[in-house]
């Protein structure tokens, strides 16, 4: 008896959603961290931090722009890879961080 096919449903777009959701998020701390640095002066921490603010945020784009792709044309997706998911943990940890460095 064959396998009844598998239908994803909507559960693809929801994930496609949700990561486009997260990267806004991410998008908006990091602009926030450059307001507050703004504010703040021009403190080398301060400068420092945003940098590093802004690789974070590019590599979380880079990994989320990657997994929505990957999402948008297949029935079937395939599961996101551990390197992928340690380094969209890791960019939304050290944005946490810096986002700490700014404020002090």
């Amino acid at each position: 008896m064959p396998a009844p096919a598998r239908d994803p449903g909507l559960q693809p777009e929801r994930t496609r959603l949700a990561w486009r959701r997260t990267t806004l998020a991410c998008t908006v701390a990091a602009l926030l961290a450059a307001k507050q640095a703004l504010h703040k002066g021009s403190s080398p921490v301060a400068i420092t931090a945003v940098t590093l603010s802004g690789l974070a945020w590019l590599g979380f784009l880079t990994v989320a722009h990657r997994r929505i792709r990957a999402l948008s044309g297949a029935v079937r997706p395939g599961v996101l890879g551990v390197h992928a998911a340690i380094g969209a943990a890791a960019c939304v940890m050290a944005l946490a961080c810096f986002a700490v460095a700014i404020l002090f």
